[in-house]
Order: structure tokens, then C-alpha cells, then sequence
């Protein structure tokens, strides 16, 4: 067990340091400078903002003292914002990120297993194909779509939810509903399949023979066994709830983290662009690490040797 955990931090830390290898060279292969503006700049001025920021210093050294700063978590300065540190500007954006994050996983999991299990447990009937509809739909239209759609009919039509902002719970409805829409429906057609093989599995024939009430066997061993590939899809659903953020807080007015991105990319802000892709990064695989854990913890039949998984 912990030499699986320590192989697994390991891995972690070998791809956080490929992560910050490729962001770092990929920006520098951007043509043009970062300081470069509408405006015409001095040359003296240009090379002495340069010089302080060490872009007059070689590409390699550049790289050694930025990787050096990334492990003492400096990402670095804004180039554009005065005086603003990258940590900073994401210490103080991400709180909403979070909220609006957490809130998206908790729903797109209750909701999904949920329309699954009445979908699995109603097969070929009216709610099973109407579970079903609206999971093909949730797949098939993008999020930054569903976001539009949601604004004109609940907020310009109906005006029953507001349009920008995060200032209360009703804040929440909209940018999460449209975050929601593919996790949700992914988990639906999951825990449905799943289920669906559980159910007519010989065990629970066992358990029905045994004497055991439908609400027993549904607990013990159906939803357990039902959301075994709902847990394992934990992982890139956070990615795509983290990822999908940045265009919906956009959308919504939503001052997160994922607007900061946005806007750094417009303004060509190489250090706030790498140091969120990093912090972006950190998340991802911390989720796919806890993921791998609760999988271990729930499903009895996975058994770790010598750090491997058996």
C-alpha cells in the first residue's frame, strides 16, 4: 500500500516536471515579445524591462531559474499587471473557481447516478428512455452552447435567475447546470450500463434466493458495485468540470480564475498563462490520485502487491 501511494507521487512529480518543462519552452516559442504593445516603446525602456524581468539573460538560464522558482511556489510576476505576483492573482481568483468547481462535481455526481440507477432500474420504459434522451444531449452539445441557451430562455425570457455575476446561491444555478450537462450524462449512461450487468449477474440471483430484501441487495450489492466505473471516471470529469470553467466564468461574469486565463492569453501575460496551466495541472493530477485511492478503498477486489495493482 504505501509503496503504490509512493510510486503514484512519483509519477506525479515526474509529470509535473514534464508539465512545466513543455509550458515554459512552448511560450518562449511564441513569436514576439511579451512585452510587445499597441504603443511604441523607447528601446532603452524595452531593454531594461527586459533585463529586469531576465528575459536579456539565455533561454536555458531563463528555464533553471524558473524551475527553481516554481518548486519555492513563485510562478513569478504579471507582465502586464503592475507589481502583481502570479500567486497572488490566483490565491486571490480561485475561491470562486473552487465554490463553482465543488458545487459542479457534487451535482454532476448525485444527479448522474441517480438518472442512471432510475434509467437501469426502469429499463426500456418511460423513464429509462427519457433519462437516456437527455443523456444524449448532455454529450452531444458543448457547454459554452448549453451556458448561451440557459441565459436567453432562464435569464433574458423568464428572468427567474440572474445573468453575470457570483453573488449568492441563485448565482450558482446557471454556470453549474451548464457545467453539469456532459458529466451528468456521462455518469447517467455509466452507472446504467453498470447497473444493468449487475442486476443480471448471478450473485444477486444468489441474494434473491438467499432471502434477502430488494432493498438489501440494491445496497449491498448493486449501487456498490453499480458505481464502481462512476468512481473511476471521478478523475477526468474533474478535468473537464476545471477545463470547461474557464470559458463559463467567462460567460457568466464569474471573477475566477478561469477569467484570469482568459484574459492573460488576450494579453499575452506569459507568466500568469503558465503558472495557472501549472496550478491547473497540480489539480488534475491530484484528483486522478485521489481517484485511484477511493477505488482501492471501495472495490475489495483490487489488491495492491509490491506497488502494483493486481
Amino acid at each position: 500500500m504505501v509503496r503504490y501511494i509512493a510510486n503514484k507521487l512519483l509519477f506525479m512529480l515526474i509529470s509535473l516536471f514534464i508539465l512545466i518543462s513543455a509550458t515554459f519552452f512552448l511560450m518562449k516559442a511564441i513569436p514576439g515579445s511579451p512585452l510587445t504593445s499597441e504603443k511604441q516603446v523607447p528601446p532603452a525602456i524595452q531593454e531594461r524591462l527586459e533585463e529586469q524581468l531576465g528575459l536579456d539573460k539565455p533561454v536555458y538560464q531563463q528555464y533553471f531559474k524558473y524551475l527553481g522558482d516554481v518548486v519555492q511556489g513563485d510562478f513569478g510576476i504579471s507582465m502586464k499587471k503592475i507589481n502583481q505576483d502570479v500567486s497572488n492573482i490566483i490565491g486571490q481568483t480561485f475561491s470562486a473557481s473552487l465554490k463553482l468547481g465543488l458545487v459542479a462535481i457534487v451535482v454532476a455526481v448525485i444527479v448522474g447516478v441517480l438518472l442512471g440507477m432510475l434509467a437501469a432500474l426502469y429499463h426500456r420504459k418511460l423513464i429509462d428512455n427519457v433519462a437516456m434522451v437527455l443523456a444524449v444531449l448532455g454529450i452531444a452539445v458543448p457547454s459554452f452552447v448549453v451556458a448561451s441557451l440557459l441565459q436567453y430562455v432562464f435569464s433574458s425570457q423568464l428572468h427567474w435567475l440572474p445573468t453575470m455575476g457570483f453573488k449568492g446561491p441563485m448565482y450558482y444555478v446557471l454556470p453549474v447546470a451548464a457545467l453539469t450537462a456532459q458529466p451528468i450524462a456521462f455518469i447517467a449512461r455509466l452507472t446504467r450500463s453498470s447497473m444493468l450487468e449487475v442486476l443480471h449477474a448471478d450473485y444477486i440471483k444468489t441474494a434473491k434466493a438467499k432471502g434477502l430484501s430488494w432493498l438489501a441487495i440494491l445496497w449491498r450489492h448493486v449501487i456498490r458495485n453499480g458505481i464502481m466505473p462512476v468512481i473511476t471516471y471521478v478523475g477526468p470529469m474533474t478535468a473537464n468540470i476545471v477545463t470547461g470553467s474557464v470559458v463559463i466564468e467567462q460567460i457568466f461574469g464569474i471573477g475566477g480564475i478561469g477569467k484570469q486565463f482568459v484574459e492573460a492569453i488576450s494579453t499575452r501575460d506569459y507568466p500568469v498563462i503558465m503558472g495557472i496551466t501549472i496550478f491547473y495541472g497540480i489539480l488534475l493530477m491530484l484528483a486522478r490520485f485521489l481517484t485511484d485511492i477511493a477505488y482501492m478503498i471501495v472495490d475489495p477486489r483490487v489488491k495492491v502487491n509490491k506497488g502494483k495493482e493486481g
